[in-house]
């Protein structure tokens, strides 16, 4: 049976109630005025929270511990922005903006963060040191919101970082862990060839873009099947391609998008460069120009060893066994790598897939439903971090 805190236990309607508020009133990236209004707000509400707003949408909470003594300073991030999609969910709370949905958790991942900082201001005289509550806008669109609070100084004096991610590839209230590389560094890339339209009864007078496009698709595939090494890990995935609007007119330019996703320096230099050299190569065999706009996007997320053995101890002791699963690297991106690029960090997965209530359809789907009972398992693994790192602070070697 999980051993929840009783003060853990108190929170868990209210962390309902702003995940719904936030679920049914979704922003998008960069736009998450109202959103970031909201966080403002009820921290102001709990009182000791010392707020700053050092980017146009993002949040900053500083508890200040009030015990003598030097303390670390502890950060700790949550996204809040929503994506593009229209929800197709029937529930009471579901979104009131067209197209756009929480299909990612983040709704979740700031209620957990506002019913950690509630806790956290009633405990200040219990610790030295501060604990950073970043509420980071803009996790969902390149390049991100993170970099953004980066440059704004909002990490500033920050000695290391936690995250954490809800995710239904995992049971509730099973909690992924990994030590070292994490997540998958995600670029992209568009590629737009020119060539030489005309009647399609006459392909001879004509520089085909469309045909060369084709052929492009097909070798771009190659990268990963005969470039990248058997034991590296990559993704070359072509999800766009356009060209031409009628049955019969061969068309001037050709255009295709693609994602990539690796988890070596290496590996990342390697795919650019096949890049580059393959739609040169294609372009020239078929006679057409290619033009290619490449962008490196979040690096990976590479957890620190330290903080990963603290947090199998925390959720052990906590959950028990049945709650920890050691998980492998995962493709989707996180821009929490830049949080972490100056000082050791820790990012989870929080597993919240319950078929039984209809919470089990992937990320970024129209129909993805949270079980918010995971809210529970989030804070009560927040507070446990924070507590365990104020106490043993020699557990991190800077």
């Amino acid at each position: 049976m999980t051993n929840f805190s009783v003060e853990v236990e108190a929170l868990e309607n209210e962390m309902i109630a702003w995940r719904r508020h936030l679920h049914a009133n979704p922003e998008l990236s960069f736009q998450e005025t109202e959103t970031s209004n909201f966080i403002a707000q009820q921290l102001a509400s709990f009182g000791g929270i010392e707020i700053l707003r050092p980017t146009a949408t993002g949040v900053i909470g500083r508890v200040l511990g009030l015990q003598a003594g030097p303390g670390r300073v502890i950060g700790i991030r949550g996204d809040i922005d929503a994506l593009p999609l229209r929800e197709e969910n029937d529930l009471p709370y579901r979104s009131t903006r067209p197209n756009v949905m929480h299909a990612c958790g983040h709704d979740g991942h700031t209620a957990m963060l506002l019913g950690l900082a509630k806790l956290l201001s009633t405990k200040r005289a219990n610790f030295p040191g501060e604990v950073r509550l970043v509420f980071q806008h803009a996790e969902e669109l390149p390049p991100g919101g993170a970099v953004e609070l980066v440059r704004a100084g909002a990490v500033e004096g920050v000695d290391l970082m936690l995250g954490l991610h809800l995710s239904t590839n995992y049971n509730l209230g099973t909690f992924g862990i990994k030590s070292g590389v994490l997540t998958a560094a995600v670029d992209r890339f568009d590629i737009t060839l020119s060539g030489k339209g005309g009647h399609c009864a006459y392909p001879e007078q004509c520089a085909d873009p469309l045909l060369a496009l084709a052929h492009l698709i097909v070798a771009l595939q190659t990268i990963v099947s005969r470039r990248v090494p058997p034991e590296k890990q990559a993704v070359v995935s072509v999800c766009a391609a356009n060209a031409g609007s009628a049955y019969n007119i061969i068309p001037d330019t050709a255009h295709l998008s693609a994602s990539v996703r690796s988890f070596s320096p290496g590996t990342r230099r390697l795919v650019e460069e096949e890049v580059y050299r393959i739609a040169n190569g294609v372009a020239q065999g078929m006679g057409v120009e290619a033009e290619v706009l490449y962008q490196l996007g979040y690096p990976s997320v590479v957890n620190d060893l330290a903080l990963t053995s603290l947090a199998e101890e925390v959720i052990l002791q906590r959950f028990g066994e049945s709650h920890l699963e050691h998980i492998g690297t995962i493709m989707p991106g996180e821009d929490f790598s830049y949080f972490t690029e100056n000082r050791p960090g820790f990012f989870v997965e929080l597993g919240s897939r319950n078929p039984g209530n209809q919470c089990d359809q992937p990320h970024h789907n129209p129909h993805y439903r949270l079980d918010e009972s995971a809210l529970k398992y989030g804070l009560q693994y927040l507070t446990d971090m924070v507590f365990a790192l104020l106490e043993v602070p020699e557990v991190i070697s800077n």
